[in-house]
């Protein structure tokens, strides 16, 4: 990673992109020449697992699986599930979208619409006790109705990134709904909450899983789901942390829109290239998705609730969208969303004029240290926001 100081690098970099804008994006490189360049990476990273695919024109070209699957030596496949982590967040942005096109939600009406009963009146779920925030923890604080969907989509609701992390193990706001942006899984699941538990006059009650399948049945993403399948068995990637250690797969059992999807390497790109295309949205809706509707002023990504930087070091392209982060760059605008744990790194990045995209997901979080270097050789320069996204610690637990 670069040595200057983060605000320093974002400065240059956001400097740097000006004169480029409306660049001519590059001729896409053959699929040997993607390869040779994605086992250098993962030599490089000492990474065992790496998927990628990559979208020209809104289609879905080249799909290559490179190393293995476990520690017994699997190979891993085109058809091997992955964890899809937080790009499942982009799916529930999708998934919202639809409903605000069947006239079911509405982005900028506060939730408290939308239910029946207060926010801080819902208990925990009868069979997951997890699945969802302690709503009752807010009950002295007003302004969790002031939160609208779009809070919850752009990460400016005010939670934390998960109530579980704070130290008294309660939900809290932080800020002013809607006023910043601070990465907050907790949002999502907020309005996963209230798509399954608003109110059925309305149009909601709603499964998330449903929805969520009956998107991926329509795309023929026949390998993906927000919970595990028993089919997954025979092809699934365990994974290897940032010190080389095995880590099981999570075989998830409640649907968390947060980041509980599983997917593989032919199924994601369907959903990328979807979106990327508009398909299954009106165009207004789609057009909100990638619309810059938060300024992001942070140096970095995390942690949570830090500090803006000064308004000449920020960097001015750099926005939050629905389930995405947007931003310009030389082939002009593009959005992408990553999804990271201890032993997963994965990255979504299109460019809108193009509608060229690349998906990788990989099950050693060691390639994540390379993806700024894959996806530029394979799209040229695109300006995706790396440096603000992981600062140091890419490929790092």
């Amino acid at each position: 990673m670069s040595a200057k100081k983060p605000h320093t690098a974002l400065l240059v970099l956001s400097l740097t992109l000006a004169p480029f804008a409306g660049a001519r994006a590059q001729e896409i490189p053959s699929g040997n020449a993607i390869d040779a360049k994605v086992k250098k990476i993962m030599s490089d990273s000492h990474a065992n697992g790496l998927a990628i695919a990559v979208i020209d024109h809104g289609k879905v070209g080249y799909v290559q699986a490179y190393g293995i699957r476990n520690a017994k030596g699997e190979r891993l496949t085109t058809q091997t599930v992955m964890y899809g982590a937080s790009i499942t967040k982009t799916v529930l942005a999708y998934v919202t979208m639809r409903l605000v096109d069947q006239g079911k939600l509405n982005l900028d009406s506060p939730l408290k619409n939308d239910l029946d009963n207060p926010l801080p009146s819902y208990g925990p779920d009868p069979i997951f006790p997890d699945k969802h925030g302690p709503y009752p923890d807010l009950a002295a604080d007003p302004r969790w109705e002031k939160i609208t969907p779009r809070m919850c989509l752009t990460h400016s609701a005010g939670f934390h990134n998960f109530w579980f992390l704070e130290p008294d193990q309660k939900l809290h706001i932080h800020f002013d709904p809607g006023t910043r942006f601070s990465y907050s899984g907790e949002g999502f699941i907020l309005l996963q909450f209230v798509i399954e538990h608003g109110r059925k006059a309305q149009g909601l009650g709603l499964d998330v899983g449903d929805l969520t399948n009956a998107n991926f049945d329509r795309l023929g993403m026949t390998r993906t789901s927000l919970v595990w399948r028993p089919d997954f068995a025979a092809n699934y990637a365990d994974g290897w942390n940032d010190k080389g250690a095995v880590q099981d797969h999570d075989r998830r059992k409640k649907v968390r829109a947060a980041g509980s999807m599983d997917t593989t390497i032919s199924d994601l790109p369907k959903f990328a290239a979807a979106l990327v295309r508009g398909d299954g949205l009106s165009a207004v809706s789609r057009r909100e998705i990638t619309k810059p509707l938060l300024h992001v002023a942070t140096a970095h990504q995390f942690p949570p609730f830090s500090a803006d930087l000064q308004p000449n070091e920020q960097r001015k392209d750099l926005y939050a969208g629905l389930g995405v982060v947007v931003f310009d760059g030389p082939q002009g605008h593009g959005f992408y969303k990553g999804g990271h744990d201890g032993q997963t790194a994965n990255t979504m990045v299109c460019i809108e004029k193009s509608q060229r995209c690349v998906v990788i997901l990989s099950n050693d979080v060691r390639s994540e240290a390379g993806f700024a270097e894959l996806v530029r050789f394979i799209l040229g320069e695109t300006g995706v926001p790396y440096e603000w996204e992981y600062g140091d610690h890419a490929g790092v637990s």
